[in-house]
């Protein structure tokens, strides 16, 4: 799949919570599979997570009732604790995923080459509702 031509879609959240409690709950495979869906009718029922330059992730990703699953896996090209994410998913495409401290709260943004099957918004929706899953999990669900 060709990406190269195709703007990245960003996606951001500022978490309650400071930097290490926000490591933990993006990085630990018990903490992922919590967090990890865009609706109430998925849930990640597995998840492995070897959060390291190098390691590779896989999170099952499937419909409450059974009708649909699949695994979003990769392999991490850069990752520096606290602070940096980068991987490469199997087709191809790249993402980035910052975390910035601040005391109590952390920002963190991904920044996701898009795919070709669904519309831009669709995609920019299904990670920014994750990636609010993540934010009130990591908040109120530790």
């Amino acid at each position: 799949m060709e990406t190269a031509d195709k703007t990245a879609i960003t996606v951001e959240a500022t978490v309650n919570a400071p930097i290490e409690k926000v490591w933990e709950s993006w990085t630990a495979p018990a903490h992922i599979t919590q967090w990890c869906h865009a609706s109430d009718d998925w849930h990640a029922p597995y998840a492995d997570n070897d959060a390291q330059t190098g390691g590779k992730f896989k999170t099952t990703m499937a419909a409450k009732d059974g009708s649909f699953s699949f695994d979003f896996e990769g392999v991490y090209s850069n990752v520096v604790q606290y602070s940096l994410m980068e991987y490469g998913l199997g087709d191809g495409r790249k993402v980035k995923i910052e975390f910035v401290g601040d005391g109590d709260t952390t920002k963190v943004t991904e920044t996701f080459d898009p795919e070709d099957q669904n519309p831009i918004e669709m995609q920019r929706g299904g990670w920014q509702a994750i990636l609010d899953n993540f934010k009130k999990y990591t908040e109120t669900g530790l």
